[in-house]
């Protein structure tokens, strides 16, 4: 099964650790560390499924995902990197 390059961007934060536009990028399993910004493990929960579904070739709906963390709201669109 191919892997496919995945990105989430931030579209809204409230958090102190990202800002709208930062993007956290995926190779295949991993994480794209020398080309992402910071990635919470809080945030991480949230775009998980969404990031293993493209990187797997998966149908993802269009729209916002939101961080579980209710105090420092962040929203992230997950998209196929091209």
């Amino acid at each position: 099964m191919e892997d496919h390059q995945v990105k989430a961007t931030v579209v809204s934060s409230r958090c102190p650790h990202y800002r709208a536009g930062d993007v956290i990028r995926f190779k295949g399993a991993c994480i794209d560390k020398d080309n992402s910004a910071k990635l919470c493990m809080v945030a991480l929960n949230a775009i998980y499924p969404f990031a293993y579904a493209a990187r797997r070739g998966g149908s993802v709906k269009p729209g916002a995902v939101q961080c579980p963390d209710c105090a420092e709201s962040v929203e992230f669109v997950v998209a196929l990197d091209e």
